[in-house]
């Protein structure tokens, strides 16, 4: 029999974008209700650089939660091709930086500094390595000419590999991957190369899309693919494997950004994030091992300990609200107007 309570260690959410200023204001009471701690993507504009940057950032973080609020941010940096070494050493030696993200220059919204040529950074590599700093991948190639579905598969192929190769103990998370080709390459790798694996991409495929016509809503980058790459996802997260952990990628953005001619890539699922992992974990029958992706192997990658408090979730329905305030605007929500099977009834503090 399917349980209807269940109750797990508090998560942590390793990817996630809060964005900044009235933006940041509007949303980040949604993710600290539900995870202890969140990766927090430096995507902004100007992007988030430096150590200085980045505890900034950090501080506006923590003046925007809800009051009592025990929610940790764990900083990024922003790769460049500028990126000095001495900023990796100033990482390091840091309590609020804990990774440095690529992007591959155009790949996603606010990537436009992101890196073209992957040897001018072999030196910040090479220190990241020494320093154990680990690199978090938007594993995408932007080429005009390679198929939008295939560029996970080709930049696996054409960069991991050998990046892995050159760089055999660079702790490494790919992020948010999307097929099968990204679960093999993962699941096949040392214990110090890891992945997220989000909620949309676990309940949605690329139907979804255009489901009685285009779904700017869904949306997101990577694309959405076909549902042979959604199952192997699916059986990758529910597998126990620790090479796979909890990652939302939660992106807000105006609606008017997304139901436009060429609308922003990005899914907000905050304010059901750890409801819609329970759902999916619900349709593979694997609810039992929800508790291991989701609050374990995560801080096991990123040596942290584990978080000591409980969230409870009972199978009790709610519809999602239509829309939700952002900066001035508002952000239409997955699954907005539609129900959401899952509910956080209890949170437990220590």
């Amino acid at each position: 029999m399917t349980p209807t309570r269940l109750e797990i260690t508090r998560p942590d959410d390793w990817h996630l974008h809060l964005r900044d200023g009235d933006a940041l204001a509007s949303v980040v009471a949604h993710t600290a209700q539900r995870f202890a701690r969140a990766i927090v993507m430096p995507n902004l504009k100007p992007p988030v650089t430096t150590v200085a940057q980045a505890e900034d950032y950090r501080r506006r973080i923590l003046a925007s939660l809800p009051a009592g609020s025990r929610f940790q941010p764990l900083m990024t940096l922003y790769l460049t091709e500028n990126t000095p070494v001495e900023e990796i050493i100033r990482a390091k030696a840091s309590d609020s930086v804990f990774a440095v993200k690529y992007y591959p220059a155009g790949a996603t919204t606010n990537s436009d500094s992101g890196v073209r040529e992957l040897s001018r950074v072999y030196a910040v590599l090479e220190a990241m390595e020494k320093h154990e700093l680990p690199l978090l991948l938007h594993g995408e190639v932007t080429d005009s000419d390679i198929d939008i579905f295939d560029r996970e598969g080709v930049f696996i192929e054409r960069h991991l590999l050998p990046l892995r190769e050159r760089f055999p103990v660079l702790r490494m998370v790919l992020e948010h991957i999307t097929t099968r080709n990204a679960v093999e390459f993962v699941s096949s790798a040392p214990a110090h190369v890891a992945a997220t694996i989000t909620a949309h991409h676990l309940l949605l495929n690329r139907n979804a899309l255009f489901e009685g016509g285009i779904r700017p809503h869904n949306y997101c980058a990577p694309i959405l693919k076909r549902e042979t790459h959604r199952a192997a996802l699916l059986q990758a997260a529910t597998s126990g494997d620790p090479h796979f952990f909890l990652g939302t990628d939660s992106a807000p953005h105006p609606r008017a950004a997304k139901e436009t001619a060429c609308g922003c890539a990005g899914l907000y699922t905050a304010p059901a994030a750890i409801e819609f992992y329970a759902e999916a974990f619900e349709q593979a029958g694997r609810l039992d091992r929800l508790e291991a992706f989701a609050s374990f192997h995560g801080p096991e990658f990123y040596r942290l300990p584990r978080n000591e408090a409980r969230i409870v979730l009972e199978r009790s329905p709610w519809i999602m609200p239509d829309e939700y305030p952002l900066d001035g605007a508002t952000c239409k929500p997955m699954r907005a107007g539609e129900s959401v099977a899952w509910s956080i009834v209890e949170t437990t503090a220590v």
